[in-house]
């Protein structure tokens, strides 16, 4: 019962779920690709990544100095059908549109800083 009950709290929060749907959409991502779109500083996307981490959530790559994020490859049967079901219903959400139309022009025009 309480790996469910942190399983769906992970999701509960609005940047944790955009979070999910982004590395759903793209595959992977650095936390320098989740700052441009969330507009958020390091620390608070850090924080993010280590909850869903904890959540069994995402997996982690490290390439230098940046963390590269999955989507957990070795998720439980309830995050994959959570995953299935917010492809379905939430991937057309406005805001996760939008969220992707923004990552694609970051990603075109990715200053070299960034991996």
């Amino acid at each position: 019962m309480k790996h469910l009950a942190q399983t769906i709290k992970a999701l509960s929060d609005p940047i944790r779920l955009r979070i999910v749907l982004l590395l759903q959409a793209e595959g992977e991502l650095c936390v320098c690709d989740l700052m441009a779109v969330l507009k958020l500083p390091q620390s608070t996307v850090s924080r993010h990544l280590a909850y869903l981490k904890r959540s069994c959530w995402v997996d982690i790559r490290r390439e230098g100095v940046w963390m590269h994020y999955t989507l957990s490859r070795e998720s439980c049967d309830i995050c994959r059908e959570l995953l299935l079901l917010l492809k379905h219903h939430a991937g057309s959400l406005p805001e996760a549109v939008s969220d992707r139309s923004t990552l694609a022009a970051f990603l075109k025009d990715k200053p070299a800083s960034c991996p």
